[in-house]
């Protein structure tokens, strides 16, 4: 990336190490391509992201090493008013041109948009005009709704001057939180998720299912990620009941019940064609998956946006993935993957298309192709407007 002529410091506020997940370690991917461009970057991170009651998996944390070459400071509490009240000066204290928050959750609205309310108030008290905050926003009405979800959302929203989103649903979903006088195109920008290029290069597939104890030569799709009712891992098992020959990797931690998904694979018979990877992925083990699967599919019931489409990109895997939210944005039909209906039926069809008529090495080309459109120095340009 080149250096901007005139490079600014950056407070972004978001999940970084020794937080685990994909919008840590897409924000840590992010502040080194501001940092590629020149500018300075400080990410504000979390001592406590979510209450234990409150996450469904067994840890928040990594044992990943830290990224190098980033300075991230643990500090935000997100249940802790005080806490708001010191992050915010702290902030402050950093003297930023600009804060990029991320955003993904209306749980995190209180302590984020009260965060950014303490750090305006004392950079207000230092006559700096110039400050600006960014909304980095992934989701704005969840997929699982819970109550105080619009309040607290709005909250957030309010205490931003502008956004970037990256799927044009989640756009739409903010216009409804701000002023009917508000123009839309002024203050919110679209920018596609860029490719997690993170995860090293690929194994051959005949290795990495190997390492995986997968049988060699039949047709491997994969599900990836966390294991939640919207992503519709339901939805890709009775699919797989329609075609006999195919076999999927699920890979990734389940957050419900797992005994709604055992009672399909047992009903359906797929126990010798469903191979599970049920524990958390760790970063270095990602490629391993990739490369063994044929197809990556998300058979998702509601969506906005996926880094696993992007991780799929990287890895330069064709995708099934269904008509919701920003997939389709995503994904070209019949180029770099599918995109169907969410119902069992229409995903048995694309993969039953996929092999039948062997489009491997075509929609391969199709994704080498597309990937152009994701870059990590589109995103920044448009995070500085």
């Amino acid at each position: 990336m080149s250096k901007v002529q005139n490079p600014i410091k950056i407070v972004l506020i978001s999940p970084a190490h020794p937080l685990r997940g994909g919008i840590a370690a897409s924000s840590e991917r992010l502040a080194q391509a501001l940092q590629d461009g020149g500018h300075e970057v400080v990410i504000y991170s979390f001592s406590l992201q979510y209450p234990a009651f409150l996450f469904p998996g067994k840890t928040q944390l990594t044992d990943d090493p830290a990224p190098n070459n980033l300075k991230i400071k643990t500090r935000l509490n997100s249940v802790n008013p005080l806490n708001w009240l010191l992050v915010g000066r702290e902030i402050a204290r950093e003297n930023p041109d600009q804060i990029i928050v991320r955003f993904w959750l209306p749980f995190m609205g209180p302590s984020l948009g009260s965060v950014l309310r303490v750090a305006r108030l004392f950079m207000r008290n230092k006559f700096r005009a110039t400050f600006r905050v960014t909304g980095l926003v992934d989701n704005i009405i969840p997929h699982e709704k819970r109550f105080g979800d619009r309040p607290f959302a709005r909250w957030f929203v309010s205490a931003c001057d502008d956004f970037v989103v990256m799927s044009r649903s989640v756009g739409e979903e903010i216009r409804s939180f701000l002023p009917p006088s508000k123009n839309i195109e002024s203050v919110v920008r679209f920018a596609p998720h860029p490719i997690y290029d993170t995860y090293g290069e690929p194994l051959a597939k005949t290795e990495a299912r190997h390492l995986l104890n997968l049988p060699e030569n039949v047709p491997t799709v994969l599900f990836f990620g966390f294991i939640r009712k919207y992503k519709g891992l339901d939805l890709l098992l009775e699919a797989l009941s329609q075609t006999p020959e195919i076999h999927a990797i699920v890979a990734g931690e389940c957050y419900e019940d797992w005994d709604f998904y055992q009672k399909i694979i047992q009903a359906q018979g797929l126990s010798e064609r469903v191979h599970l990877f049920t524990d958390f992925i760790p970063a270095e083990q990602v490629r391993v998956f990739f490369s063994a699967a044929d197809l990556v599919v998300q058979p998702y019931k509601s969506a906005t946006q996926s880094g696993i489409s992007q991780i799929a990109y990287h890895f330069d895997k064709p995708m099934v993935v269904t008509n919701v939210g920003g997939l389709p944005e995503i994904v070209t039909h019949g180029v770099s993957g599918y995109v169907v209906d969410p119902e069992p039926l229409a995903i048995a069809k694309a993969m039953d298309d996929f092999y039948e008529n062997d489009r491997e090495s075509t929609m391969r080309e199709g994704v080498k192709a597309e990937k152009r459109r994701f870059s990590w120095e589109y995103l920044v340009e448009k995070l500085m407007g």
